[in-house]
C-alpha cells in the first residue's frame, strides 16, 4: 500500500483563552495547526464564549478550513474560601482542618464552600486543590469538621478549586448550571460539547436527552474511577471521550494513569469514536519556548497509542506563545505518525472488533464494510479512501483502522464537516446532495482530486449509501481509477 502520508493525520484540539482570542492569533493558530477549539465554560459568562465561537468561525472562514468548536462543561465546581493575596504555603505533613463554609482560609483551617462535605467524605479520600498541586488526605471526620494532612504541599491564593471525590457528589452530573450553559451553547451552534465528571452513562444520556438526536456531539470527559469502571457503556452512550488525565492522576495511583489511558484510546477507536487525550501536554510551554524532552516523549506516546486528537489547555488559553505550542504539537505528532504501525494495528482492530450482534442493522453493515474497504484499500494500493456521508459515521467508522492514506469525507453538512474535524486523519470536503449512487461516486472522486487528496491515474476506494433507503447506511464499496 502506499506510504503514509505526509500531512498529519492526529489532530489538535486548542483551548482558546486570554492568550489567543484575538482573530489574528486565531489565524496564526490555525496555520500553525489547530483543527478543533476548545472553550472553557467554567471560566467566564458564556456569552464572552459564544463571542469567542464567532471569532473562532472567522478565523476558520478566512483560513478555509472547517474549524469544530468544543464547548467544555465546568461539571460540579467546588471551591474554597478565599485565601490571602499574598498566599499561604502548606507544608507536607503539616495538619489541617476542613470546614463546610467558604468564608475564609489560612495555614491551619480551610473552608470549603460545599454545605455538605462532612457526609460527603471519609478518612481514605483524597482531596485537591488548586492544579491538583495541594493535596490533602483526609483522617478523620468529626461533627464540627473534618482533620486531613497535606500529602504534597505547594501555596495557596485567592479561592482555588476543590477536587472532592466525585463518585461521592450528592451534586448531579450534569449539573442544573451545567444545564443552563448547554442550553446556551447548543442554541448559539456549538459543534461539540464535554460533559465534565462523568460517572456513569446515565450522565451522558441525562445529556442527550436535553440537547435532543439534532444536538452537539457529546464528548464524555474519563476523569473519574467510576467513570473507568463503567467505560464501555459511556463509550455506547457517548459521540467521543477525553482522557482527562488531570483529575483522574488525582482519583487514581499515577502509575495506573499510562495503562488507562491506553485503554480508554483502544476502546473508544475500536467503537469509532474520536478519543481525545489532554491534560498538561506541554505545560512547560505556558512560559517556556520550547517543551521538555518528557512532554515530547508524552505526545509521542500518546500518538502511538492511537489518540484521535491531541489537547492544548492553558499552553494555548493563558500561555505566552499559543502558536508555537500548536506547531510544537503538531511537530512531535507528525514525527510520531512516522512510526506508527499502520497495518498492525488495522489488522488486529480487524480481528478483535466489530459490531456486535445486538447492534441495529445499519451499524453492522458500515462495520463490515468499513472493514472490507480497509482491506481493498491494502490489497488494490489505493491512494486514498472517499467516504460519502451526512453524518461523518462512516469516516469515523473507517478512521478506526488508521488507514496510512487520506481519508476523504465528502458530505453537505457543513455541521459534520466541522464535528470530524477531531476524528484521526480525516480530511472534510463539503459538496452538494446527490440523488443517485453513480452521481456520489463520481462527485466523491472529483472533489477529492480538487482537494489534492488523490490525482489522475490513481486508485481510491469510495464508500457510499443508497440515499433514499428507509434505513440508511453505507453498504456500497467500489474501486475507482481516477481519471
Amino acid at each position: 500500500m502506499a506510504r503514509a502520508s505526509p500531512a498529519r493525520r492526529t489532530k489538535i484540539v486548542a483551548t482558546i483563552g486570554p492568550a489567543s482570542a484575538d482573530p489574528a492569533l486565531l489565524v496564526q493558530m490555525i496555520h500553525a495547526g489547530m483543527d478543533m477549539a476548545r472553550l472553557g465554560l467554567a471560566h467566564e459568562p458564556v456569552e464572552a464564549s459564544i463571542a469567542k465561537m464567532r471569532l473562532i468561525r472567522g478565523a476558520a472562514e478566512v483560513c478555509g478550513r472547517h474549524i469544530g468548536v468544543l464547548a467544555d462543561l465546568p461539571g460540579p465546581k467546588v471551591r474554597a474560601g478565599s485565601f490571602p493575596a499574598e498566599g499561604v504555603a502548606l507544608s507536607e505533613g503539616a495538619q489541617v482542618g476542613l470546614v463546610p463554609e467558604g468564608g475564609s482560609s489560612g495555614p491551619t483551617v480551610i473552608g470549603i464552600d460545599y454545605p455538605r462535605l462532612l457526609q460527603d467524605i471519609e478518612p481514605g479520600d483524597l482531596i485537591a486543590l488548586g492544579d491538583g498541586g495541594v493535596t490533602l488526605l483526609v483522617e478523620a471526620v468529626e461533627p464540627s469538621g473534618a482533620v486531613a494532612r497535606v500529602r504534597s504541599g505547594g501555596v495557596l491564593r485567592g479561592r482555588p478549586g476543590v477536587n472532592l471525590p466525585p463518585e461521592k457528589f450528592s451534586i448531579p452530573t450534569p449539573t442544573p448550571e451545567d444545564m443552563r450553559l448547554l442550553d446556551a451553547v447548543t442554541e448559539a451552534g456549538v459543534d461539540a460539547v464535554a460533559i465534565s465528571f462523568v460517572r456513569t452513562s446515565a450522565d451522558v444520556r441525562a445529556v442527550r436527552n436535553a440537547v435532543g438526536p439534532d444536538g452537539p456531539m457529546l464528548v464524555a470527559k474519563i476523569e473519574t474511577p467510576a467513570a473507568v469502571d463503567d467505560l464501555d457503556a459511556i463509550i455506547e452512550a457517548s459521540d467521543g471521550v477525553m482522557v482527562a488525565r488531570g483529575d483522574l492522576g488525582v482519583r487514581i495511583p499515577l502509575e495506573r494513569v499510562p495503562h488507562i489511558q491506553k485503554r480508554i484510546i483502544r476502546s473508544g477507536v475500536s467503537r469509532a469514536l474520536p478519543v481525545i487525550t489532554a491534560t498538561q501536554m506541554l505545560e512547560s510551554m505556558i512560559q517556556a519556548p520550547t517543551p521538555t524532552r518528557a512532554e515530547v516523549s508524552d505526545v509521542a506516546n500518546a500518538v502511538l497509542d492511537g489518540s484521535s486528537a491531541l489537547m492544548l489547555s492553558a499552553e494555548t488559553a493563558v500561555g505566552h506563545d499559543p502558536v508555537a505550542a500548536v506547531a510544537w504539537m503538531a511537530r512531535i505528532a507528525l514525527a510520531a505518525e512516522q512510526e506508527f504501525d499502520y497495518y498492525a494495528w488495522g489488522s488486529e482492530l480487524g480481528r478483535r472488533h466489530g459490531a456486535s450482534g445486538e447492534a441495529p442493522n445499519a451499524t453492522r453493515i458500515v462495520s463490515a464494510i468499513t472493514a472490507a474497504a480497509w482491506r481493498a484499500a491494502y490489497d488494490a494500493d489505493a491512494s486514498a479512501i472517499i467516504c460519502a456521508t451526512r453524518s461523518g459515521t462512516t469516516a469515523r467508522s473507517i478512521s478506526r483502522f488508521r488507514p496510512p492514506v487520506p481519508v476523504v469525507a465528502v458530505t453537505p453538512s457543513l455541521r459534520t464537516a466541522r464535528q470530524l474535524s477531531v476524528a484521526w486523519g480525516i480530511q472534510s470536503v463539503l459538496d452538494q446532495e446527490r440523488s443517485s449512487i453513480d452521481d456520489i461516486v463520481w462527485f466523491s472522486v472529483k472533489a477529492a482530486v480538487e482537494a489534492g487528496a488523490c490525482r489522475p491515474g490513481d486508485i481510491v476506494v469510495v464508500l457510499v449509501g443508497f440515499p433514499d433507503e428507509l434505513e440508511p447506511a453505507t453498504d456500497v464499496l467500489r474501486l475507482v481509477r481516477v481519471h
